[in-house]
């Protein structure tokens, strides 16, 4: 960018404060401008000299201060950020802005920002799950604020849920996220994405599935979200901290099944621009489901697999030329020759391919490691990436092919 980005940090009064001081140093290390304000209340967890040595800011802590140059400080501040991050976000600054009250500084700040406003709530889990409180944070959702969901785990208190400080890093990649939306280069273009693993019943009980976890694809999701995309996103079954991280404004389509997503995606295929297939669709199913639990002996069992239907092949034959096609391919071996031939059997504008030996790369992880093979053989690799960061980084590549 042509000029530092002003990234707002609000302090409040909780334990969690000190978890902000990485926030601050990881923003700064990234190459941002972090001015910090600390509420009364957060000043008696961690010192403003703490957060003025790490942002190389003053730290602002009174709306009333003398300034060192006239201005109307509340007004200057709220002005010069492109994005306001409160954290730790408290039951009582999320109630304050939520009913319209802004009586200090931070508070002020926030209601005159014209600028993306974040919340990350921290908190013991009965006061995040208090029905004001969630009343108040949908209410600010539906105006536009944003959040970052807490984590589970042990808390200061003693207790154990959901209300735990998430990690600086995760909070910083979200951030960038949010700055990247700044740049609308898919506003108006809709953008069909599957992710996730299917899975192939054998019976009530058992299924044939993979080890996919839905979080590259849901990555995509978010980040084309951001980028000004309508998405719609056809997802396999996948954990419910991973569904919930994306916007309730991306319209989610829910399968089991590779006949049910192929099924799908082929209904949604002719109201998209782009189509992103990240899903590990299964290869395979049993060709004979039994109604009853296969009960356990002696004899050994088998049975038959049968081909599941090929969704980006089947795509591939409908394809409009106005339309891009992405694909993905993780392998073993051969990755490049095995990932050319899919871009010709399947029509694709290019192919995200990775090696799931490679260590950051495979399943299961918040990282990958991929290579972006063009028709015409041109290969851009990347080094090991987290997966928000990669579902840019694939954004950036679809985004020079768009008419």
């Amino acid at each position: 960018m042509d000029r530092k980005v002003n990234i707002v940090v609000g302090v409040c009064g909780g334990i969690a404060a000190y978890k902000t001081v990485e926030v601050v140093s990881r923003l700064k290390k990234t190459g941002y401008n972090v001015h910090v304000i600390m509420t009364r209340n957060a000043q008696e967890f961690i010192t403003p000299l703490t957060f003025q040595t790490i942002s190389s800011n003053k730290v602002d802590t009174d709306m009333f201060e003398r300034p060192d140059v006239w201005d109307v400080h509340h007004i200057s501040l709220a002005q010069k950020a492109d994005l306001v991050l409160v954290a730790p976000a408290t039951a009582n600054i999320i109630g304050k802005i939520a009913t319209g009250i802004a009586d200090d500084l931070l508070s002020t700040v926030i209601m005159a920002t014209k600028s993306k406003v974040v919340f990350v709530p921290a908190m013991n889990t009965a006061m995040f799950e208090n029905s004001i409180v969630q009343e108040n944070i949908s209410r600010l959702q539906k105006a536009g604020y944003c959040f970052i969901e807490p984590d589970i785990g042990l808390m200061a208190c003693g207790t154990a849920g959901k209300g735990r400080f998430p990690e600086p890093k995760d909070i910083v990649e979200y951030i960038k996220s949010v700055l990247i939306s700044n740049n609308k280069d898919f506003d108006g273009k809709r953008v069909l994405i599957s992710a996730g693993p299917t899975r192939e019943m054998i019976d009530p009980v058992r299924f044939l599935s993979n080890r996919s976890s839905g979080k590259m694809g849901y990555a995509i999701a978010q980040a084309a979200y951001y980028r000004g995309a309508d998405v719609r996103l056809v997802t396999g079954p996948v954990a419910d901290h991973i569904s919930k991280q994306i916007s309730s404004d991306i319209n989610v389509i829910n399968v089991t099944t590779a006949t049910e997503m192929n099924t799908v995606m082929l209904s949604e295929y002719h109201n998209c621009d782009i189509v992103i297939m990240a899903a590990a669709v299964a290869d395979y199913m049993p060709k004979c489901f039994s109604n009853m639990k296969i009960k356990k002996n002696e004899e050994e069992l088998s049975f038959k697999l049968v081909r599941t239907p090929d969704i980006a092949k089947n795509l591939g034959e409908i394809k409009s030329y106005n339309k891009l096609h992405i694909g993905f391919a993780a392998e073993t071996e051969n990755l490049i020759e095995n990932s050319l031939n899919k871009i010709g059997k399947k029509k694709l504008d290019f192919i995200v391919a990775n090696d799931i030996t490679q260590k950051g790369a495979g399943f299961e992880v918040d990282t990958n490691i991929i290579k972006i093979i063009k028709p015409n053989k041109e290969i851009i690799e990347y080094p090991i990436l987290s997966k928000k960061e990669a579902a840019n980084a694939i954004l950036d590549e679809v985004s020079k092919l768009i008419k």
